[in-house]
């Protein structure tokens, strides 16, 4: 028997997480970029904050990707960390909706969704029934897992062993938080907590005060994502990862000291005593469960995870300037600490389960780059012109950061080329995948640049006023058309290739005026070959800036 029930416990657990995972994909590429809009308002109004927050993780189904996503957003400049708590809070009243959801009666639907959502993936083609299908099959999933977990606990509710273990939990309610929160850091996903909830409850092996000492150690423990989201960030992620917590720990600590008032309120709201048990058969008929089974405790659990949520929201919205200082208080700045410029500033690994969002921190991370790139060229002409050893040092410390950030964001780009995406979403992967080999390349040139200048400095080598003249004005052709390209990198406009084919014939036509001016001076003795295999190479150098940069317009425009 024990065999059977692990069994089934494990594969219901497996069933019911796939299908969220399955619906949470579906729903996510149903609502597209209006979702990614949603999280990157900038706004200082805190409803508004919590409402995106509940909105978006409603969407997600799961309030550890909300948070995950905002900790990187806060990491990356993008929120402060008032606007990222407001999200946090409505996140925690988002992620109930999937409580509400379970604790409907529909599980003899189950079959019925997987089969219509299966059709729909296997027999449409467009993207819209696509993602129906997904959702569907999500939906059959997550309560078909319900159904297999609730039949292997059956069996338990007549072992004499498993009464009097389960019974302790709602005799020692900070037990049945402590083994909650630990549950929940291990899986990481408060609905698995929730949903394992309903199934023992409903089988009647979970008094009502136990279902809702869990829930409180639920809401605890799934602080832990963001938390684990936030090592290695700058101090106003990990503050973000630290108020979620904070909030959390003191709303479990508040409802605990008035848990029976708490309860009765749960009560008072909900239809049916939470308590009662199916008698006879005719009883089970009627409520549709089986003799044993607790039919109206599934939506008592429910509703308390709601009204923990929103009460706690209530109390704490307008405390969030106290709860931000709290935050500052345990993640203090250190004296004279300067954030370093090599790291991430907006990918996270742990937004590739949510691939739209993921898609538009990748974009954000690519724009980054490219005003590096613009950052170095500018830097070697600078050096160029003074020979200040500072602005050398900065052209190669950008070159790494430039080398890093490729590889980084390749890293990235191919983990979510194998998620399920869009084909637009696929084809704009590959698109910013060849824009960031082209960015590493103007990089390149823009250091050899700076090594060529050093070069002349070490050597006290001097350019003719002419092809100083000529150089100078190439250069700023060519930092005006990186510039150009960077500037545009998000904008995704289609006109910009009329303007990036007049900076490509600008800079080629420069380049063999500048040859032939070149070739000239040699003829005539009025340069040396020193200087004037220097000034070739410069040239060249430019030129492949030119090309680069218009192979990165091209991409932008979605004319390759």
């Amino acid at each position: 028997m024990m065999q059977q029930m692990a069994f089934g416990v494990v594969g219901g657990l497996g069933l019911f997480l796939f299908g969220m995972r399955i619906m949470s994909e579906g729903l996510q590429r149903s609502a597209g970029a209006r979702l990614r809009q949603l999280l990157q308002m900038l706004t200082r109004n805190r409803i508004v904050a919590l409402l995106v927050g509940l909105v978006v993780t409603a969407v997600v189904q799961s309030s550890s990707a909300t948070t995950v996503m905002v900790v990187s957003f806060v990491n990356a400049g993008l929120m402060n960390l008032t606007q990222a708590v407001g999200v946090i809070l409505g996140a925690n009243i988002g992620t109930t909706v999937t409580a509400q959801l379970i604790a409907f009666k529909i599980q003899h639907y189950a079959l019925p969704a997987i089969g219509a959502g299966m059709g729909l993936k296997l027999f449409t083609k467009r993207e819209k029934w696509q993602n129906t299908g997904e959702i569907l099959l999500g939906f059959g999933l997550l309560f078909f897992g319900m159904t297999v977990m609730r039949d292997a606990f059956g069996p338990l509710r007549s072992d004499p062993m498993f009464q009097e273990w389960f019974i302790r939990f709602g005799a020692s309610p900070l037990l049945a938080i402590g083994v909650a929160t630990i549950f929940t850091m291990i899986v990481q996903s408060s609905s698995a907590t929730v949903g394992i909830t309903m199934a023992l409850a409903a089988t009647g092996l979970l008094d009502f005060k136990a279902c809702v000492a869990i829930i409180l150690g639920d809401n605890i423990g799934t602080t832990i994502t963001a938390n684990l989201a936030s090592i290695g960030t700058n101090a106003a992620a990990r503050r973000t990862a630290r108020a979620h917590s904070l909030f959390n720990l003191c709303g479990v600590a508040w409802i605990l000291l008035v848990l029976p008032l708490f309860m009765e309120l749960v009560d008072a709201i909900t239809p049916g005593n939470p308590d009662f048990v199916i008698q006879t058969a005719e009883e089970a008929a009627l409520l549709g469960g089986a003799v044993g089974d607790k039919p109206y405790i599934a939506r008592h659990i429910a509703n308390a995870h709601t009204l923990f949520n929103v009460v706690n929201c209530l109390v704490f919205l307008p405390l969030l300037g106290l709860l931000t200082r709290a935050a500052s208080w345990l993640v203090p700045d250190k004296a004279g600490a300067v954030e370093l410029e090599f790291h991430l500033k907006y990918l996270n690994p742990k937004v590739l389960d949510t691939p739209d969002i993921a898609l538009g921190q990748a974009r954000l991370e690519v724009a980054r780059m490219a005003q590096v790139t613009d950052a170095m060229l500018r830097r070697s002409w600078e050096y160029f012109q003074t020979g200040e050893e500072a602005s050398f040092n900065r052209v190669v410390q950008k070159e790494q950061l430039v080398d890093l950030l490729q590889k980084e964001i390749t890293d990235f780009l191919t983990h979510l080329s194998q998620k399920s995406i869009s084909a637009d979403a696929s084809k704009e992967v590959a698109d910013m995948l060849h824009v960031i080999a082209d960015l590493e390349r103007v990089g390149d040139h823009a250091e050899n640049l700076a090594k060529l200048a050093a070069r002349m400095h070490r050597n006290k080598i001097e350019f003719t006023e002419d092809a100083r003249a000529g150089i100078r004005d190439i250069f700023a052709v060519a930092q005006e058309f990186v510039g150009f390209a960077a500037h545009h990198m998000t904008t995704r406009d289609t006109a910009i290739l009329s303007q990036a084919r007049a900076f490509e014939d600008r800079i080629n036509h420069l380049e063999d005026n500048l040859r032939e001016g070149h070739i000239r001076r040699l003829q005539e003795g009025a340069c040396q070959v020193a200087p004037g295999l220097i000034y070739i190479d410069m040239l060249t150098n430019l030129e492949k800036i030119g090309d680069h940069a218009y192979n990165v317009a091209e991409f932008l425009a979605g004319a390759r």
